[in-house]
């Protein structure tokens, strides 16, 4: 069976990310907000080194609880920091903390994470492979940037929109792989 040349075929949980979850449209909050914290700390990274750890980040991150992580003090920040299972860079562990506040005041301002994402796709879904960034992530990760994020460059902000299903990028050759029917 083939599939997108990045999956490791391999590493079981890859496979099965792949299979089951990247590009699969999913826009509850509460995931919208696990993946771009994953995301996050995935900058200078590989996918397959966060997905590995994602279950330790999971419970290190009180299962990515918003109304949790935005408490989150000088002892949550040092626990994290002493926590081997996850990614210990100061920065990302600040910046996820911080990060965690704009999209609850996002979540407030608009309803919903996605909502605030609709402004920008108007609920569509993008079909395209073989690229890093588009003009989607270029205006996503601006206003993101613009409204105090950190670690939500273009690139990754176009790798959370594919992780979320928003964008499609199955490689032309993965089993997975669609296009847009309406073009």
């Amino acid at each position: 069976m083939n599939r997108c040349k990045w999956c490791n075929d391999k590493n079981k949980l890859y496979v099965k990310y792949h299979d089951e979850e990247w590009g699969v449209l999913n826009l509850k909050d509460n995931y919208l907000f696990e993946m771009l914290i994953l995301e996050s700390f995935q900058a200078g990274l590989s996918w397959e080194c966060i997905l590995n750890k994602r279950e330790s980040f999971r419970k290190a991150y009180d299962n990515f609880d918003l109304n949790k992580v935005i408490l989150y003090d000088e002892n949550k920040i040092n626990e994290l920091l002493n926590n081997k299972n996850i990614i210990r860079n100061k920065l990302k562990i600040n910046a996820s903390i911080n990060n965690a506040k704009i999209f609850k005041n996002i979540v407030d301002e608009y309803g919903s994470f996605y909502s605030f994402l609709k402004k920008y796709t108007h609920g569509k879904i993008i079909y395209e492979n073989d690229k890093v960034t588009n003009e989607l992530s270029d205006k996503i990760s601006k206003e993101l940037q613009r409204r105090g994020m950190k670690f939500v460059g273009s690139t990754i902000i176009y790798s959370y929109l594919q992780a979320i299903g928003i964008i499609y990028s199955h490689d032309d050759n993965c089993y997975l792989y669609k296009k847009d029917v309406n073009c």
